[in-house]
């Protein structure tokens, strides 16, 4: 097992009592003030005061790495936390470690200017503002990252942005300001330094948010996923992040912490989705027995939590190997859970539903909408396919003896 350090413990505890004392109790009534709000992209406003009380008890940015300005975890002490944020759809915001925020913050500290950095990394860090990531397009195929097609135009001291996005996921919440845009700049130069990270005000005329996009019927509100078109969008040169046709240096780097991110959030739903079939099991009784007595719910419960222990030492792993022996060399561990982590939230949430019958697929529980979150994790940081390839390709490097049997 990897060893937590007392650190990491004591925050895990502290996490875990306030999840239990102030977010879970609190989610009847974030969506009950979210179907009163007149404009839907507003916030609801217990999730400020949630956050008020994260930030007053110190738990707080606790994914940066660094220490003068989040908790200065490793990976791998991170990973129990986030877990534990991601039993709760709203959890991860309470703490100011929701995604795309979390990617974000990290590239302007890691890449951006200091002129960036108070204008956007410190309102991010207090959480009084938010962000999007402006990558996917509609025309061509996103999951592989050389196709994106919205072009940036150097002109005088400005770039000139033109193009269409979609699935910009955080666009439509009215405390969005900033846009990241993955945009060609350099059409002839080599393949991988064609592209730049632009930060994109969304105020900046020409910026349409021409739809938003919904995951199975829900609409994320108050994020959302928008469609989006830049129509001559012009932002200053000094708004590219670490320098020109450098933009999928910075993704690798980001990718890495967002991804596993993204794994310890669907080992969270997992636990909870178990916690909700095995209640369910305990009440309900068919055929003269508790469901709890029955064999095919029994192998349902058992096959849970074999899936969620494997999925989470295989994060756990990849973690550790991040902090140990860096991102790119975790590639590997990387891609791997990145296609288990969401596979083993759907099945574990699927048989979830199938145990509470019409409730589960009802608005009664939550695990319709954590079902087809943990669906569109398949997606969000690249299709499995593209992660099954690179594991492929790595496993095909290997040096084998001639005949290793």
């Amino acid at each position: 097992m990897f060893p937590f350090s007392p650190r990491s413990v004591e925050l895990q505890k502290r996490v875990s009592d306030f999840m239990d004392a102030h977010v879970i109790p609190n989610e009847p009534v974030y969506f009950g003030q979210q179907d009163e709000l007149a404009d839907r992209w507003d916030s609801p406003p217990v999730m400020e005061e949630l956050k008020a009380r994260a930030k007053a008890a110190g738990l707080w940015n606790l994914f940066l790495p660094e220490s003068h300005l989040g908790a200065g975890l490793s990976n791998l002490d991170y990973a129990p936390l986030c877990e534990l944020m991601g039993r709760s759809y709203i959890g991860p915001e309470v703490f100011n470690c929701a995604a795309p925020d979390t990617g974000n913050m990290e590239i302007i500290e890691r890449y951006g200017s200091e002129a960036h950095k108070e204008r956007w990394l410190k309102p991010l860090l207090d959480g009084v503002i938010r962000s999007a990531f402006s990558m996917t397009e509609p025309d061509v195929a996103s999951s592989d990252a050389t196709n994106i097609s919205l072009s940036a135009v150097r002109d005088g001291d400005d770039y000139v942005l033109n193009g269409r996005k979609w699935w910009t996921s955080g666009a439509g919440d009215n405390r969005t300001t900033l846009l990241i845009v993955m945009a060609k700049t350099n059409p002839d130069a080599p393949r991988h330094a064609q592209h730049s990270m632009i930060l994109v005000p969304k105020d900046t005329p020409g910026i349409t948010l021409v739809r938003s996009l919904k995951v199975f019927g829900y609409e994320h509100t108050p994020y959302g996923h928008f469609e989006i078109v830049y129509d001559n969008v012009r932002v200053p040169a000094s708004n590219v992040l670490l320098g020109d046709g450098r933009g999928f240096e910075i993704a690798q780097g980001r990718l890495g912490p967002g991804r596993i991110h993204h794994c310890m959030r669907m080992i969270g739903v997992a636990e909870r989705g178990l916690d909700a079939m095995i209640a369910r099991a305990r009440q309900r009784v068919a055929f003269g027995k508790t469901l709890a007595e029955q064999g095919m719910v029994q192998e349902a419960i058992a096959l849970s939590r074999i899936e969620i222990e494997q999925a989470r030492l295989l994060t756990l792993h990849a973690a550790h190997l991040m902090d140990t022996v860096g991102n790119k060399a975790a590639a590997s561990a990387i891609a791997q859970i990145k296609v288990v982590a969401p596979n083993m939230a759907f099945r574990v949430l699927d048989r979830a539903i199938q145990v509470h019958g019409g409730a589960g697929v009802s608005q009664d529980t939550g695990l319709a909408g954590a079902w087809t979150f943990a669906r569109a994790v398949r997606l969000t940081d690249g299709p499995d396919e593209v992660h099954l390839r690179a594991v492929a390709r790595m496993e095909l490097k290997r040096d084998l003896p001639a005949k290793p049997w």
